[in-house]
């Protein structure tokens, strides 16, 4: 499936990229949100499968992919990021969307759904919800902007499988090098970059968590009561534990859960039972 490759301006004035896959103008678009150091390539499966029938737009957050990197790192954070997205769907004149959120994308769409609620038709979380279990994030933490360079892409691909081995156990080798060819950009002198600004690590190590975030992060998640949303796990994850799940759906009765199986942090979306759970909530909605 063809894309156009776009850019835009943040309010701050930094040059910022997103890939638009035409579909049904006469329906609600999809927005993909990836996320901590990943980019829009992580959602190319998942926006050539939906684009037949809707519009996706996939952005390259701040100092992501083919997006600018921050010069102050310290915006480098949620509320910068979602004000983007207010931005971007304002210059493309969306006013109704369907969010699909990865890990911090899934963060941004709750806080999105608690802000213009009007102007969300539905949301997806890819493992994540209000907590975050410090398994996860101490993990996240250990590696994000930390990982050493690598010479080519056998390397690239080897680091990947370090980094992420436990989330995706049944990876080949073939699927790893696929893997690490989303992760890093190529140079002038052919060597493998990881796409993504190293200090993004340093963002999320030095910047603390405001007191009480857990339990506004659980007040922006009802407003999904409103909202028709899918949350999807992986069985084994360390990010989203089985009790914030199951708390979830207690929270949100309407919440459709799907757990992935055989994954841990994150399900890459183009899962037989990922791709079915979308398909079906998307059919759902009679926007």
């Amino acid at each position: 499936m063809s894309f156009s490759e776009k850019f835009y301006r943040s309010r701050d004035g930094l040059q910022l990229y997103y890939r638009d896959y035409a579909g049904d103008a006469g329906k609600v678009p999809v927005l993909c949100l990836h996320g901590l150091t990943r980019n829009s390539r992580d959602f190319a499966a998942l926006a050539a499968h939906i684009a037949p029938t809707r519009r996706v737009i996939v952005p390259d957050h701040r100092g992501r992919g083919r997006s600018q990197y921050d010069p102050h790192w310290l915006n480098y954070h949620p509320g910068t990021y979602v004000d983007d997205m207010w931005t971007l769907l304002q210059e493309l004149s969306i006013e109704r969307v369907i969010v699909v959120g990865t890990s911090l994308g899934g963060l941004m769409a709750t806080l999105m759904a608690a802000m213009r609620p009007q102007m969300l038709a539905g949301v997806v979380l890819n493992d994540i919800g209000p907590e975050i279990d410090p398994t996860g994030a101490a993990r996240i933490q250990s590696y994000a902007g930390r990982l050493p360079p690598v010479r080519n892409w056998d390397d690239a691909a080897a680091q990947m499988k370090m980094t992420f081995g436990l989330a995706m156990p049944e990876f080949s080798e073939q699927q790893w090098l696929a893997f690490a060819r989303l992760s890093f950009d190529e140079g002038a002198d052919g060597v493998p970059r990881l796409a993504a600004d190293p200090k993004i690590g340093d963002a999320i190590r030095s910047i603390p968590v405001p007191p009480g975030a857990a339990q506004a992060m659980w007040l922006a998640f009802g407003q999904l009561r409103k909202i028709p949303a899918l949350a999807l796990r992986g069985a084994h994850s360390d990010l989203l534990s089985a009790a914030t799940f199951e708390r979830m759906q207690r929270e949100v009765p309407s919440l459709v859960a799907v757990t992935v199986p055989n994954r841990g942090h994150a399900p890459q979306l183009d899962e037989p039972d990922s791709t079915r759970a979308i398909d079906a909530f998307l059919s759902e909605l009679r926007e």
